[in-house]
């Protein structure tokens, strides 16, 4: 290996570690706020590279249909919840959020693919199919577990990431797709060159890490979702509603998971399948941060890219291999330094 040959590996470990640690802090997000360890954060991300990729073909994105039967899904599970105590105002509340707001987009997906939207159209469209989906999935599968151990959360999590698989193979097919670029062909740098695509990763991931500093340090929102994640119990006898809280917390992780999905598809050729093992490269970052840290998790992340790109040099059918063992020797070091305890 020579020094051009480094550069081009380290180019590539950088721009994929970017897009784990946008995964990463979904997943810590998710995890601090309500234990659940989001295991389908990379359908979303696989979602939102294939619902972009199926605009920009001029074809009608099967998330939107997707949308509104998630949405009414969701609004008989919140029915039910409400059978004891239930209001014209709480009705219209959640008619208006589980119904009406999905048929709202999908009617606007609608009218507006024939008239040939530009790109950023394309993208704002993706995430407003993809990110009220955070809730819905939420409200149906994990609210109503919310006080459950983090093992059946964990068994939750497998089964909507099993179930999202499955939706993802009936609206999208088997067959790959891939989005047009979003910019134009960047420039040189040396012997490397910078795309643009590239470029919006690093910005994007960046603006992601300042905005969930400012979401957290200075919204009233965001302090109470860290309350919520700090004491659950304290939280609720403080006034903050620790289910609003986990919808708010999966919405933002939706986001995220579009975002990175829109930022992948110009790159790679995406597959309904593509996002687990993706998101898994975010998760492996997550927990060797300890699934606590926000830096720690974009560091761990860089690494866990850059490790993977120098394993595809030296060993490419065992690169897969090398990223998941990381988690091994980081998993060992806490369970020798936590001692003994007690399981929760």
């Amino acid at each position: 290996m020579d020094g051009t040959i480094l550069l081009f590996l380290l180019q590539d470990g950088l721009t994929n570690g970017a897009v784990y640690a946008l995964l990463g802090l979904a997943m810590v997000l998710v995890f601090a706020v309500t234990r659940v360890i989001f295991i389908p954060q990379g359908e979303f991300v696989a979602y939102g590279a294939l619902t972009l990729s199926m605009l920009d073909a001029g074809r009608f994105p099967g998330t939107a249909s997707l949308l509104v039967f998630a949405g009414a899904a969701a609004f008989l599970v919140e029915l039910w919840g409400l059978r004891h105590d239930l209001t014209a105002a709480r009705l219209l509340r959640a008619v208006a959020h589980y119904l009406l707001l999905p048929a709202l987009v999908w009617g606007a997906v609608w009218l507006l693919m024939p008239a040939a939207p530009g790109q950023f159209l394309k993208i704002l469209m993706t995430l407003a199919i993809v990110v009220p989906m955070g809730g819905y999935v939420y409200r149906i599968a994990f609210r109503p577990l919310a006080d459950a151990s983090v093992l059946v959360l964990l068994i939750a999590a497998v089964g909507v990431h099993l179930a999202m698989l499955g939706l993802g193979l009936v609206f999208f097919g088997a067959e790959g797709l891939r989005a047009d670029p979003v910019g134009g062909d960047g420039f040189e740098l040396g012997p490397l060159l910078v795309t643009a695509q590239s470029l919006a990763v690093y910005g994007v991931t960046l603006l992601v890490m300042i905005g969930l500093y400012l979401f957290f340090e200075r919204t009233l929102m965001g302090k109470a979702l860290r309350a919520t994640a700090i004491n659950r119990i304290g939280a609720r006898l403080v006034g903050i509603r620790t289910a609003l809280s986990g919808g708010i917390a999966f919405t933002l992780a939706a986001a995220i998971g579009g975002v990175s999905g829109i930022l992948i598809a110009p790159m790679t050729t995406v597959y309904y399948d593509t996002g687990f093992l993706i998101g898994l490269k975010g998760f492996v970052a997550a927990i060797i941060a300890g699934l606590a840290s926000f830096p720690g998790t974009v560091v761990a992340a860089l690494a866990v890219g850059i490790i993977e790109a120098l394993a595809s040099f030296f060993a490419s059918n065992f690169k897969e291999i090398v990223v998941f063992s990381l988690i091994i020797p980081v998993l060992l070091i806490r369970s020798l330094a936590s001692g003994p305890g007690e399981e929760e």
